[in-house]
């Protein structure tokens, strides 16, 4: 029977947490499958309430708490090493802890494995529950992601990762800064299943646009090498077209640009092995709520 453990990163957000867990519990059923929830809780300045909730198909539940916030890829990233490291499991299954990755779609990604054992499964988006600016902006992150690395990124943190791959993200710099960056990176062949972003359980969603801008750039800064060279192209090839009516108007593209360029080599710095392969040294204490 296939092992799978299921990796939540949260902060402040026990309530939706105890409800996905609920949710997850109903859904898992009959599955093939022996499944394990391991939450990081990076550092919460909320409580954690008192749990009455009865589980009755997970194999276990554990809450891995964090002496310093380190922020939501860092806390994918110190998870995959934990499970790693020190867990015995054939399949990882990151998932946001709100609400937004749903439930319903786990069954999805473990019958793919079946068929599909040492591939990554991702959960590609159809259809999105934000409002229409957010998904203006996202669909200009996906644009600006494929016109200067040349790669379509339609997953977010919701896959399902074979053990060879959590073994190679560990390895990777880029998972410290960004997950879909980094599996980007690593898994050249993956499958996947399509996924209807759920709507928060409790609240509005904590991601503001400067996050957003933050996410898009981390992603693109993994693949920075290629980035580098596609804006010298573009900027070689549009100052020849302007040369002849250069005005501060037609300057703008070429200012941008530059700015993108700058912007990706400072986020690219995040990265960093060292710090990933010290990240457990962060970890306060290991709960176990079932």
């Amino acid at each position: 029977m296939k092992k799978v453990k299921i990796l939540i990163p949260i902060y402040n957000d026990w309530q939706s947490v105890f409800k996905l867990l609920e949710n997850i519990d109903s859904q898992i059923i009959d599955l093939d499958a022996e499944i394990s929830v391991l939450i990081v809780n990076d550092a919460s300045t909320e409580l954690k309430p008192e749990t009455n909730f009865k589980l009755n198909n997970l194999k276990s539940v554990q809450v891995i708490n964090m002496k310093e916030n380190r922020g939501h890829a860092r806390c994918n990233a110190t998870g995959l090493k934990y499970i790693n490291d020190k867990e015995d499991f054939d399949y990882v299954i990151p998932m946001d802890g709100d609400g937004e990755d749903r439930p319903e779609e786990l069954k999805l990604l473990i019958d793919k494995i079946s068929e599909y054992s040492d591939r990554v499964i991702t959960a590609d988006r159809i259809k999105r529950s934000e409002g229409f600016f957010f998904k203006f902006c996202y669909l200009m992150h996906k644009f600006l992601t494929f016109v200067f690395t040349g790669k379509s990124i339609k997953f977010g943190n919701y896959t399902c990762l074979p053990k060879s791959i959590v073994s190679q993200m560990i390895d990777e710099p880029a998972t410290w800064s960004s997950f879909s960056g980094s599996l980007s990176k690593i898994a050249k062949e993956k499958k996947s299943i399509s996924s209807i972003r759920g709507s928060r359980y409790f609240g509005p969603s904590k991601m503001n646009f400067f996050d957003l801008i933050k996410h898009s750039f981390s992603i693109i800064a993994v693949f920075k090498m290629t980035v580098l060279i596609r804006s010298v192209i573009f900027l070689a090839v549009y100052i020849f077209l302007i040369l002849q009516h250069i005005s501060l108007v037609t300057l703008i593209p070429v200012a941008l640009a530059i700015i993108l360029i700058v912007s990706v080599f400072a986020l690219s710095g995040r990265e960093n092995v060292t710090e990933l392969n010290n990240s457990l040294e962060n970890i306060n204490n290991i709960e176990n709520l079932k």
